[in-house]
């Protein structure tokens, strides 16, 4: 395979929808693959402003760096493969981790965001891992799935005793009393 060839092949994975995970939009494929590649970046720069900090004898910092510098380029490996064509392996394991659910990965960015903030609070740890745990909240949010149609949130909504036999339109139509719910409910109504 040319070269061309391999790298369109890694820039078209966007488009493919993950083994078992929802149908998202086309911004939000690309979007989250961005906001990765954007959150790799300042995580290994902003962990490396956190190594400098040795100078100031933070232990820690200096620790937390490394952690945050190593997320970076795993966020990197897996968003953008085509960053390190010379090692076959990346290319492999980004491959596998896209073949996971959505929450898999949404998972492993937010775990892996997290030991940073809190070994060195500081706004560059803060920003770098910051950037990183966004990505994972939206790859958690595309897991979620599309909402549910109106009719579908609708008729989970009411009770059976409110709801009447006909659907008109598309719109459920509702019982007469519509108090009974208050009476129905033990967490909204509780008497004094």
């Amino acid at each position: 395979m040319s070269f061309t060839g391999k790298l369109a092949e890694l820039l078209a994975r966007p488009n493919q929808d993950p083994a078992g995970g929802p149908e998202a939009p086309w911004y939000l494929k690309y979007g989250s693959r961005v906001l990765g590649i954007v959150a790799a970046f300042f995580a290994i720069l902003f962990g490396l402003w956190n190594v400098l900090s040795i100078i100031g004898l933070s232990v820690s910092c200096l620790v937390a760096g490394i952690i945050q510098m190593l997320a970076g380029f795993v966020v990197m490996a897996l968003e953008a493969p085509f960053c390190f064509v010379c090692i076959e392996k990346v290319n492999d394991v980004s491959k596998m981790v896209d073949a996971k659910p959505m929450f898999f990965r949404a998972g492993l960015y937010c775990a892996m965001a997290v030991p940073p903030i809190f070994m060195c609070f500081g706004l560059a740890s803060l920003f770098g891992s910051g950037l990183i745990f966004a990505t994972g909240a939206v790859y958690g949010m595309m897991a979620l799935g599309k909402k549910a149609s109106r009719e579908d949130m609708a008729a989970a909504a009411t009770s059976p005793t409110q709801m009447s036999g006909s659907q008109t339109g598309g719109q459920m139509q509702m019982g007469g009393d519509q108090h009974i719910t208050l009476m129905e409910d033990p967490d909204v109504w509780r008497p004094t």
